[in-house]
This record gives C-alpha cells, structure tokens and sequence, in this order.
C-alpha cells in the first residue's frame, strides 16, 4: 500500500518538477496523472495496493476541495468584478466538452460498429 501511495506522489512531483522546469501552461498534478495513467497503461493494470489507495483517497475527496474553496472566499470581490468573463468561459467550456464527447462517442461508435437504437 505504501509503495501505491509513493508511485502516486512520485508522479506528481515528476509531473510538477517537470512543467515548472519547462515553463508549460499545465498544472503539474495534471502532468503527474498523465504519467500514471501512461504507466498503467504499460504495465497492463492496476494492482490490488492501487486499488485500495485510490479507493481511500476519492472517499475522502471533499476534504481535497476545502483550498479551492478558501481561494474563492479570498477572492470573492475580484469574482464579482469579473463575473461576466468568468460566466462565459464557464459556459463555453462547458458546451465545448460536452461537444467533443459527443463527436468522440459518435466516432467511437461508428468504428466498433455498434450503432444505438433509436
């Protein structure tokens, strides 16, 4: 379990060392995911130990957002100066994912030939 915890941080901190060494507009967490993700990938699974960790981990997943909750508190008179710019790239992203999902999907469906009814 111990070395499930380790391989999870290593990859953070690889991931964080390398977009601030190479001034990438990436957050450094989302690099570190991206690497285990790849070393899952090659490695054919995820381990029982993985498992178990990440099991912990999401249920205490609330406790993850109480910084990002702070930084809108202390930030709250600069939200409501920008909230218009803020609100249309809330909306637009949204929309924007929501349209590639769907081109994925419908892209994905169409190659394995397993088209829905309807």
């Amino acid at each position: 379990m111990l070395g499930a915890l380790t391989l999870i941080f290593t990859c953070q901190l690889i991931g964080e060392t390398t977009t601030r060494a190479l001034d990438l507009p990436l957050p450094g967490p989302v690099a570190g995911m991206v690497l285990l993700f790849i070393y899952l990938a090659v490695r054919g699974g995820i381990s029982a130990d993985m498992s178990r960790v990440a099991d912990g981990l999401l249920s205490h997943l609330a406790l993850l957002f109480v910084p990002a909750g702070v930084g809108v508190m202390l930030h709250f008179r600069l939200l409501g100066e920008e909230w218009l710019p803020i609100a249309v790239a809330l909306i637009a992203s949204t929309a924007l994912t929501i349209a590639v999902t769907a081109w994925v999907m419908h892209l994905l469906t169409r190659k394995s030939g397993d088209q829905p009814d309807g």
